[in-house]
């Protein structure tokens, strides 16, 4: 384990992870919530995420763009796209909104054009797979190649086989027992 990973493990310990009822995003009740957000917007622990990440994906070849469902992918995308470029890495990011905008351009998908390019969809807490498979349906309709679904947190509650079974690779940072969590 990378002294990076170490040190973004036990920030998300410290400050992400929220023990008591909750219902998730899915529907699902658990006796604890993963709240990223606490962490990947702080200005100690976004670098890390974006480092973490950036060695989670680094060898998926061809990759020009990270993003996912607003708003949890897009602390991390941010976090991968300046890592990405400190590290000499070109990564774009993008957005993808629950819906069309109905004024504008009326755009779901917000950044570079993705049209014929490999992108990587990313979540920062994964239960169910649903956020990435809708993102990935959007990116579809505007023609980008999807490489793979990338997550900081996976709950082990089912993600990573709906997102396998629709036919993309599935790659995870950070699992419930690396929380002690399991």
């Amino acid at each position: 384990m990378t002294d990076t990973r170490q040190q973004l493990i036990d920030f998300i310990k410290a400050d992400a992870v929220f023990h008591g009822d909750f219902t998730l995003t899915s529907g699902k009740k658990a006796t604890y919530y993963v709240d990223l957000r606490k962490v990947s917007l702080d200005h100690r622990v976004a670098p890390l995420i974006g480092r973490v990440m950036l060695d989670l994906i680094k060898d998926v070849p061809d990759v020009v763009a990270v993003g996912g469902m607003t708003m949890g992918a897009d602390p991390i995308a941010a976090s991968i796209l300046h890592q990405g470029a400190a590290a000499g890495f070109a990564y774009d990011a993008f957005v993808v909104r629950k819906e069309p905008k109905d004024h504008g351009r009326g755009r779901q998908v917000e950044g570079p054009d993705l049209e014929g390019k490999r992108v990587i969809v990313l979540e920062d807490t994964s239960t169910t797979g649903g956020s990435p498979l809708a993102a990935i349906e959007a990116l579809r309709k505007v023609g980008a190649e999807i490489a793979g679904v990338a997550v900081v947190v996976d709950r082990a509650t089912g993600a990573k086989e709906a997102i396998e079974a629709a036919g993309y690779p599935y790659f995870a940072a950070i699992g419930l027992e690396d929380l002690g969590l399991a």
